[in-house]
């Protein structure tokens, strides 16, 4: 044998290269090495979009809540602005009505006022009453109150009618002898202001008060006044009466009013009061005062005569050691024999404390009246804060 024989005999013993299954079977086993620490178990994959899906739920639910309150909270808020805002015009108004309301009163109780001259002051009156209606009827009342709104044009015309319904019956009685009878004409205009009051106040004051503690609208309206301001235009219901009106034709027409029976005239200071306290002041012994707020002198006055008096003038001073004077006035329109009237007087400034002082009131005396001692009277008083 050659030796190229024997190179093909060992040549079929040598390893074979490794085939394609062999190859793939090398692969799929796993070369073990040395095991190191096991690792914590990790959290699916699959929940974390869950959590953020609820997390943004959660969040879009809070901005939502969030959204809604605000809405309130500006609705509420706006809600309120409207109604304030509708009273301060209505404020405006009303204030305006009833100071023509205080110089019907002053034309009517004048002194030195002839019947012509009444006439055409209450004649312009009522054109300024006329210029009211018009401003209240451009004020556009919230849908809650457009009854009320209503009812407050209505008390506004009752008081141009019953102006012009006066102004007429004084053109209409100028040549009437008899008083009695032009009296009860003009008494009966005078009860159409007097039904403006009860509109303005059972109609329009009231309902509109109870609408708004309802809608949850309280405080004051925006220029700082009530809420559901005041508006009364007769600043004496005595003044309805033909008995009243009697003795206005007497002053206007230039007379003087006679006693009915004898010919005594005069009044008489009765008491003076503190409120809410309800203490009599004594001009004897001093009287500690606990001042409020709300302190009020109610100063009672009596018609001792045997006539109606009319247009009395009242004065109340707080005389104060070290400190000035407090004053204030008050009128009474009309009084009838042996009636006693009680004027109110209000809105104080601070007075000094614990230091004396005198409460000094004076009743205007009455044409003809010769007694006057008991017109006036002095309250020694001390002011203190409990």
């Amino acid at each position: 044998m050659s030796e190229h024989d024997n190179d093909i005999e060992f040549d079929f013993f040598e390893d074979e290269p490794p085939t394609q299954e062999t190859s793939r079977t090398e692969r799929l086993i796993p070369r073990r090495g040395p095991r190191g620490p096991e690792r914590p178990p990790r959290t699916p994959t699959n929940l974390t979009p869950l959590l953020r899906l609820i997390g943004l739920i959660a969040f879009a639910i809070l901005i939502v809540v969030l959204l809604v309150f605000w809405i309130q909270s500006c609705r509420e808020a706006g809600k309120e602005k409207t109604y304030k805002s509708y009273m301060t015009k209505v404020s405006e108004v009303a204030g305006s009505s009833q100071q023509i309301g205080r110089g019907l009163s002053q034309a009517l109780l004048a002194q030195g006022l002839k019947e012509a001259q009444v006439e055409q002051r209450i004649t312009g009156l009522a054109r300024q009453e006329q210029l009211d209606v018009e401003r209240a009827r451009e004020i556009t009342p919230p849908g809650t109150l457009r009854d009320e709104h209503a009812a407050l044009i209505q008390a506004l015309q009752f008081r141009v009618s019953g102006l012009n319904g006066l102004a007429s019956a004084l053109a209409a009685t100028a040549s009437t002898k008899d008083t009695t009878r032009a009296g009860a004409v003009l008494a009966a205009q005078m009860q159409r202001l007097l039904a403006s009051d009860v509109v303005y106040d059972d109609s329009f004051k009231d309902p509109a008060a109870t609408e708004l503690r309802r809608q949850g609208v309280t405080g004051t309206s925006t220029s700082g006044g009530p809420l559901v301001p005041d508006s009364n235009f007769l600043q004496s219901a005595d003044l309805v009466t033909p008995t009243a009106m009697v003795t206005v034709l007497g002053k206007i027409r230039g007379g003087t009013v006679t006693p009915s029976t004898g010919g005594l005239r005069g009044t008489n200071l009765v008491s003076v009061k503190v409120l809410p306290q309800g203490q009599e002041l004594s001009t004897t012994t001093q009287t500690t005062i606990v001042v409020r707020t709300n302190m009020t002198f109610q100063v009672t006055v009596e018609d001792s005569g045997d006539s109606q008096e009319a247009n009395i003038n009242v004065k109340l001073t707080i005389v104060q050691s070290g400190s000035p004077d407090i004053e204030k006035t008050a009128t009474i329109g009309f009084i009838s024999p042996g009636e006693t009237k009680t004027v109110n007087f209000t809105n104080f400034t601070t007075p000094s404390f614990s230091r004396p002082a005198v409460v000094k009131v004076e009743v205007t005396p009455v044409a003809g009246e010769s007694n006057t001692d008991n017109n006036s009277a002095d309250y020694p008083v001390i002011f203190s804060v409990a």
